[in-house]
């Protein structure tokens, strides 16, 4: 087991499984097939399991009446995982629309980073992003894979409101937006896609951990034609 993990009882009913290694896709393989396997063989036992990007915590349906027990068991999961195989899920394609009614943030990001806004979209449209985690929102995928030339710190001072779609830079990811929320994250599109809706209670988020996405710049117009579509 190369991959050595830190366990802790995070509260009554929880339990934290932290890996203090560098982020990248093979740590995340490895937490995704644990997650799988926990998720499967205790099912009646845990309610949920959440992966971040370097840990699992484990929701339990009651309370642990004895950590130690469930820390072996947890362990003998973690060191029955072989995770040699890359992530091979199909590209999805996510239409951005980058025009000035929506990349509300191109004008300041092209200043800071010293590139044309059209540099900008080029830069993001063109790189494969992968799903990491869902959090911070019901349905909100933090994506890595952004180009370092388009790393840039959040918003000093959040907006108290961004719209459901917005597609933001922050730090060293990406992300979109599912639900209005407020928010700080440098937003430079948008897209007509509803990622996170509860009407389809098996498939309520379209995106999960491993997901692969691009994103595809399309125009205004095209941007209304899809929404309507959605909507209708």
């Amino acid at each position: 087991m190369t991959h050595q993990p830190h366990i802790f009882q995070y509260n009554e009913t929880s339990i934290l499984i932290r890996f203090d290694e560098e982020i990248n896709e093979n740590l995340l393989r490895f937490l995704l097939q644990i997650k799988n396997n926990i998720a499967q063989k205790y099912n009646k036992q845990t309610l949920q399991v959440i992966n971040t990007y370097d840990s699992l915590l484990i929701i339990y349906r009651s309370t642990i009446s004895n950590f130690y027990e469930a820390e072996n068991e947890l362990l003998d999961q973690i060191k029955g995982v072989n995770v040699s195989n890359k992530l091979d899920s199909a590209v999805k394609k996510i239409p951005v629309c980058y025009e000035e009614d929506f990349g509300w943030d191109l004008n300041f990001l092209s200043s800071q980073l010293k590139l044309s806004k059209s540099e900008i979209i080029e830069k993001h449209s063109d790189r494969i992003y992968t799903v990491y985690l869902i959090g911070f929102l019901p349905g909100f995928p933090y994506l890595g894979g952004l180009d370092s030339s388009l790393f840039q710190r959040r918003k000093s001072e959040p907006r108290s409101k961004i719209p459901a779609g917005s597609v933001g830079i922050a730090d060293q990811q990406t992300g979109i937006y599912p639900t209005d929320s407020p928010g700080g994250w440098q937003i430079i599109g948008r897209t007509p896609i509803q990622l996170f809706d509860t009407n389809r209670p098996k498939n309520y988020c379209q995106l999960q951990p491993g997901d692969k996405i691009q994103f595809e710049s399309i125009s205004k117009d095209e941007f209304e034609y899809i929404q309507s579509k959605t909507k209708s």
